[in-house]
């Protein structure tokens, strides 16, 4: 699929894999659509990518998903349409499970699965009515392979997962496509912005993470995997590839495996 002149919504632009999509996508002569609650920042984003009149600016906030059919229809107003959502906001977990406040992880699914899944139905009927529409969902490798101090985390890209796939056969006969992009570590703030038990932010880089795939890297990645309208793909170090065809092939020895890891 060209993806010269499609009109791509992303969410979660205004840093990390947003970011980057965002600037890798501008230069392709896509129509982008940026969503995040800052919108401070998200114009500064768009003053990163090319083509700036090719830009639109729509803050939103996950957690807030209970009217998202009035989002959808200004995101439709800016180009006429929507071709492509990304569905790339959220937010990471660094704490065991015993010393996370039920509150925490009511915030966490509620951003990364139930916000998701209210802009995700809220724009169905646009791709319905259009005969065509690609849905493109990050969620991470511990949507497959859950690691300590993710749980909640870890259970919000699960549920993803479970959707997605259902949905995916739901919508086949309208000519929409489902991919479901899984990253490794990728070197963003996503754990300095990550929520710790009582909901503040971790505010430190974990070595994983700052060793992992630079964003534009990560970016130019999933493009292609865009592109290819894949179903499902892994991005990430051989660690992390490893251990999903590991989940499958030998899941006792993984369990052992991911007690001994460092996750931090």
């Amino acid at each position: 699929m060209d993806l010269k002149n499609k009109i791509i919504w992303i969410t979660g632009a205004s840093s990390g894999i947003g970011k980057s999509l965002a600037i890798e996508l501008s230069k392709l002569d896509t129509k982008l659509i940026l969503s995040s609650r800052n919108e401070t920042t998200l114009n500064e984003v768009k003053n990163e990518c090319e083509n700036l009149h090719n830009i639109a600016i729509l803050p939103i906030d996950l957690e807030k998903y209970d009217d998202f059919d009035k989002t959808v229809a200004i995101a439709i107003s800016f180009f006429g349409k929507v071709d492509i959502l990304v569905n790339n906001g959220g937010i990471s977990q660094r704490s065991l499970a015993i010393d996370t406040n039920l509150d925490v992880d009511k915030r966490i699914m509620a951003i990364n699965f139930m916000g998701t899944l209210a802009l995700t139905k809220a724009i169905l009927p646009h791709f319905i009515s259009n005969k065509s529409g690609h849905y493109v969902t990050v969620t991470s490798v511990v949507g497959k392979v859950a690691t300590p101090l993710r749980s909640t985390y870890s259970a919000s890209k699960h549920a993803l997962h479970g959707f997605f796939d259902s949905l995916r056969a739901e919508v086949f006969k309208n000519n929409i496509d489902v991919t479901l992009v899984l990253p490794g570590y990728v070197q963003t703030n996503v754990s300095m912005n990550a929520v710790t038990g009582d909901g503040s932010k971790q505010n430190s880089m974990d070595t994983a993470t700052k060793n992992g795939i630079p964003a534009d890297e990560f970016a130019s990645r999933m493009i292609r995997v865009i592109e290819k309208r894949k179903n499902e793909a892994v991005i990430g170090g051989f660690k992390e590839v490893g251990s999903t065809f590991l989940k499958r092939i030998s899941p006792k020895l993984l369990a052992k495996l991911v007690r001994k890891v460092n996750v931090t």
